[in-house]
C-alpha cells in the first residue's frame, strides 16, 4: 500500500505491517483514503482530530444555509381596499426576504357566488407584486378557498433599466428577464 506521512510527504509503498509500525512511531492512526487505487493509498493522521474538523466544517456550512419558507396571507372576498394594500405590502416584504408567499382567499357559505370578486382581488395582488415576485401557481380553487403561490424573483429576473436609443431625452425602457438576452425592440 502507498503510505503518505502526516505532513503530506510520500513515504512510499510499504507492506501493511510496516505501515502500521510507521504510524505507531508517529503516535497517529493509519487511515485508508483511497481503497480502490492500485496500490491502495493510506495516510498517517490523527483520525479523531480529522473527524472533529469535518464535523466543524459541516456545522459551519449549516449555519450559513438559508432555507426558503412559505409565508401565508389569508383574505376574504370582501376584504377592504386598505386592508388589501397592507396584505400586498406584507407579501412584498416576504418576497424581498427571499421567502415564498401563499395567498389564500377563503369563502364561507354563500360567498362562493362571488368568485369573480375573488379573481379581482387576486389580480390586485398580482399587479401589486409583479416587480418583486413571479406567480408560481396562478389562482385556483381548492375546496372552499382560492389559492395562489408567489415566489421571489432571482437576481437574473430582476428588472433592469436601459436607456432607450429611440426615446427622447431621459426616457428609459424597462426590460424584464435575464440580463444576457438581447433587446428585441
Amino acid at each position: 500500500m502507498r503510505v503518505i506521512g502526516p505532513d503530506g510527504e510520500q513515504i512510499g509503498i510499504l507492506p501493511t505491517f510496516q505501515a502500521i509500525k510507521k504510524a505507531e512511531e508517529y503516535g497517529l492512526d493509519l487511515v485508508e483514503v483511497a481503497p480502490t487505487a492500485k496500490p491502495p493509498v493510506c495516510r498517517i493522521m490523527d483520525f479523531g482530530k480529522y473527524k472533529y474538523e469535518q464535523a466543524k466544517k459541516q456545522h459551519g456550512a449549516r449555519l450559513h444555509q438559508r432555507s426558503m419558507q412559505l409565508k401565508e396571507v389569508k383574505l376574504r372576498p370582501f376584504t377592504d381596499k386598505h386592508d388589501l394594500e397592507i396584505k400586498v405590502r406584507n407579501v412584498r416584504r416576504f418576497l424581498e426576504d427571499k421567502n415564498k408567499a401563499k395567498v389564500t382567499l377563503t369563502f364561507r357559505g354563500r360567498e362562493k357566488a362571488y368568485i369573480g370578486t375573488a379573481k379581482g382581488i387576486m389580480d390586485v395582488f398580482i399587479e401589486g407584486v409583479k416587480d418583486a415576485g413571479i406567480i408560481e401557481f396562478p389562482p385556483r380553487m381548492e375546496g372552499d378557498s382560492m389559492i395562489m403561490i408567489i415566489s421571489p424573483k432571482s437576481e437574473a429576473q430582476k428588472v433592469k433599466k436601459v436607456s432607450n436609443p429611440t426615446a427622447t431625452s431621459g426616457e428609459e425602457i424597462i426590460i424584464e428577464g435575464r440580463e444576457n438576452e438581447q433587446d428585441k425592440t
